[in-house]
């Protein structure tokens, strides 16, 4: 790993042609014997000033200590204990919250080895290491040691001046720090309920499909009769619901080797225009499956290969049982399954555990119903047969697509910057589709796989009254003076301000916000009023549902309008690029290197080295001297929200 991380800085270097115009440190080796098989090697380091190294004492979960190490395929001698050092010194890091061991201006390492083969006349070390100022720059190299003592080799570690690596910019110098507390644990906990129920909810309409629901009665019935005894065939239900789950669990790995990567990288996928486009097009193009005009299906051979390793006995027959099931009803979980994926993706961004959760839900709601009626045989009969009320709940559902497909092409015109999809073009679209909803539902209209409808049902035409009255409940959103405000569909919708009617506002609610730190510190200061620092996005549901449903609160609004200064970063703005002169590369502590080119780069970034922290909405109450005033805050309710807002006020006239 330190090699790719080595190459990677060289490779840098070169891309920039780097010039040798600084060298931060200069290594000399020395050798002293000791006895006929025991020698002390010494690399003595000449450290330019306000550069320091650290020290292979370095405390653990702190920058990368010095390591010295024999290279692969040395032999004839092997290292004696831990290298000693000269004189070192201690340093606090803000960024690990620790006191790190340093060298200054100089450092000397001794390591002592021992001869195994005494007719070897020289060997070879291996050094690593950072040298570090504004900032950190890492050295590896094999230096190789005569045993009579001469120095055989120089290392030069440069820094090229030039070179926009910054490693102290976006750093803040916080005080208080004790009160950003992880505040994580508990939302993500909440977050992952709330989209573990979600998938569960998904699994419970794809259970109302004609490609499964037939499928329950049918496959208990084989695991009760063709078990040796009851109680075996319900074990191998159950099991076999198991299994179920664990297949769509399995789905999500990938996502957590991809979040693996970077704290902010699910964030960064999820808000990407193109890929937003392209999860707005498979979702009309799901929806059009579940309205009858084609059928979406796994190429036959996978279920065919599946459908033979079912027959295997035992609990892989049982396993590839289920894995032909998640197979075979593609052509209806998969547009639900796809929802499901890309708005976990969208609502959530930082991290892959609430993929895992949606899709455990997911497939728990599928496999629960085949474990219950393996324990309950008996309730198979209670089941309605299946009919022409599968096919209309299809269609409805593809309704629910086309719907949801919207908001990712809105969520691409938001963080583009497009202009182009406003918030009342949204919602028109919405009522629209939805009122198609209400003539499909009365039999108004009719799509291919439908049966002849003689009578419409109660519960039909009870659906169709509720479809009917949600459109009306939409029609005020479309006015440019609304008879009510919709905050049922919060986060949903573009926010308000993002409106064809003109507005005094770029900000949420109407209120002045300040959309760069730098300025809204200096407002901060001149006011003398706390800040309120809000880390938001383009694409955030969330944090739509805070604006519209908490911030416009009478007590809260007031609060925010009045008694702070409102600074929003927005961490998905990464179409938007900085201004050249101030766009730079930083140099992360772990040695990779990334280019802040945008606004989003940039506050996301931001936040990370700050806050510790990738989720949003997140908010910080500080003064303009950087004191926090109160722990993190995340989504909440409005009463706890208020008394949040309260505290800080109460602290900074303290």
């Amino acid at each position: 790993m330190k090699k790719i991380l080595l190459l990677f800085i060289l490779i840098f270097s070169a891309i920039t042609n780097a010039q040798t115009e600084t060298n931060p440190v200069v290594w000399e080796t020395s050798v002293e014997k000791i006895s006929e098989t025991e020698y002390d090697l010494t690399f003595t380091g000449s450290i330019l000033e306000n550069w320091y190294v650290y020290s292979q004492y370095n405390p653990e979960g702190a920058s990368l200590p010095m390591e010295i190490t024999i290279p692969e395929g040395e032999i004839g001698f092997q290292l004696i204990g831990k290298a000693t050092e000269g004189k070192t010194y201690k340093k606090y890091s803000e960024t690990w919250e620790k006191e790190e061991i340093i060298f200054k201006k100089s450092a000397i390492v001794t390591q002592r080895i021992q001869l195994t083969n005494s007719e070897i006349t020289q060997v070879k070390l291996n050094l690593f290491g950072q040298v570090c100022k504004a900032a950190c720059i890492q050295f590896e190299d094999n230096y190789t040691f005569s045993l009579n003592g001469s120095i055989l080799k120089k290392k030069v570690v440069v820094l090229d001046n030039k070179s926009k690596l910054l490693s102290n910019k976006l750093k803040l110098n916080l005080k208080n720090t004790s009160l950003l507390k992880d505040t994580t644990s508990s939302s993500e906990d909440s977050s992952l309920f709330n989209i573990f129920f979600l998938g569960f909810a998904g699994g419970l309409l794809a259970l109302l499909t004609p490609c499964v629901f037939p499928m329950i009665p049918l496959t208990v019935s084989f695991f009760t009769k063709q078990s040796q005894s009851k109680s075996k065939g319900i074990a191998n239900a159950i099991l076999y619901g198991l299994f179920i789950v664990l297949t769509y669990v399995l789905l999500s790995v990938p996502f957590h080797l991809i979040d693996g990567l970077d704290p902010n990288v699910l964030n960064t996928i999820s808000t990407n225009v193109w890929l937003n486009i392209f999860f707005f097009v498979i979702l009309v193009f799901f929806s059009g499956s579940f309205f009858g005009y084609y059928e979406i299906t796994l190429p036959s051979s996978w279920g065919n290969k599946m459908d033979s390793a079912s027959n295997v006995g035992g609990i892989s027959g049982i396993f590839f049982m289920a894995l032909t099931l998640a197979i075979i009803s593609f052509s209806c979980t998969g547009p639900i399954l796809g929802s499901l994926l890309a708005g976990s993706i969208s609502a959530t961004g930082e991290t892959a555990n609430q993929l895992t959760a949606g899709m455990s839900g997911f497939g728990f709601a599928l496999a629960l119903p085949f474990a219950l009626f393996a324990l309950f045989p008996s309730w198979l009969n209670s089941l309605p047969k299946s009919g022409g009320w599968l096919n209309t709940t299809k269609v409805i559902l593809g309704f629910l697509e086309l719907a949801f497909a919207f908001k990712f092409l809105s969520n691409s015109d938001l963080v583009g910057h497009w202009g182009i999809f406003k918030r009342e073009l949204f919602i028109g679209v919405w009522i629209v589709i939805f009122i198609g909803l209400t003539l499909y539902l009365f039999a108004k209209i009719k799509f291919p796989h439908d049966s002849p409808i003689k009578k419409l049902s109660f519960s039909r035409i009870s659906f169709g009254v509720l479809v009917g009255a949600f459109v009306v409940y939409l029609i005020p959103g479309v006015l440019k003076t609304p008879t009510w405000e919709l905050n049922l569909l919060s986060g949903f919708p573009p926010p308000q301000f993002y409106s064809i009617y003109e507005q005094e506002s770029d900000c949420p609610l109407g209120l002045d916000c300040y959309k760069d730190f730098e300025e809204g510190l200096a407002a901060a200061k001149e006011a003398n009023k706390p800040i309120l620092l809000d880390f938001t996005g383009w694409a955030c549901v969330n944090c739509r549902k805070m604006e519209e449903n908490v911030w416009s609160q009478n007590d809260i609004y007031t609060l925010l309008n009045e008694e702070y200064i409102l600074i929003s970063l927005y961490v998905d703005d990464y179409e938007k690029e900085l201004p050249e002169d101030q766009q730079f590369e930083y140099l992360k502590a772990n040695g990779n290197v990334k280019k802040i080119k945008t606004y989003g780069d940039k506050w996301s970034t931001f936040q990370i080295i700050n806050f510790k922290n990738a989720s949003q909405p997140y908010y910080i109450l500080m003064n303009a001297n950087l004191e926090i005033l109160n722990t993190p805050q995340q989504y909440t309710d409005k009463d706890t929200y208020l008394n949040w807002l309260q505290k800080g006020i109460n602290n900074f006239k303290k």
